[in-house]
């Protein structure tokens, strides 16, 4: 199952196994000398959580947030992180033969964030591997944030 997002246009699918859940975009402490995507930190339930925008990470034009951006709170390798996105759609299943290799995908993400592509009705998803999306030394530094 996916959790299906929008960013500038485009729908992609997450893993609804790595959300632990979705909220609006809250009030964000910025933090100093910071990559360009790290939007700042925010404090949910006690713990403080780096928010990283989704559209500057994939290389993709800014957008001011507004009443349909959302944070998506999930966890990478024991780290909360909330990753701002322009809408989030719906939950689908997908079934794994559907979703097919994109080895030559001409994307602005990585390839190596991209777990393959499928089609839904008349529009392709593209399923990101959450799990992918940061380089070692990028996820060190996003956890210290947590600090």
């Amino acid at each position: 199952m996916f959790v299906t997002i929008s960013l500038d246009g485009d729908r992609y699918g997450i893993n609804v196994q790595n959300i632990q859940e979705i909220i609006g975009v809250p009030e964000t402490a910025h933090v100093p000398n910071t990559m360009p995507y790290m939007k700042g930190v925010t404090s949910l339930r006690g713990k403080v959580i780096p928010l990283v925008d989704l559209r500057i990470k994939f290389n993709l034009a800014e957008k001011e947030y507004d009443k349909l951006t959302v944070v998506l709170i999930a966890e990478i390798q024991e780290n909360l992180i909330g990753f701002i996105v322009d809408s989030v759609s719906d939950v689908i299943s997908v079934p794994l033969v559907e979703i097919q290799n994109t080895p030559h995908f001409s994307t602005n993400i990585d390839p190596d964030c991209i777990y393959g592509a499928c089609k839904l009705e008349e529009e392709i998803l593209i399923i990101i591997d959450i799990e992918k999306i940061f380089r070692d030394d990028e996820l060190l530094s996003i956890s210290q944030q947590e600090t």
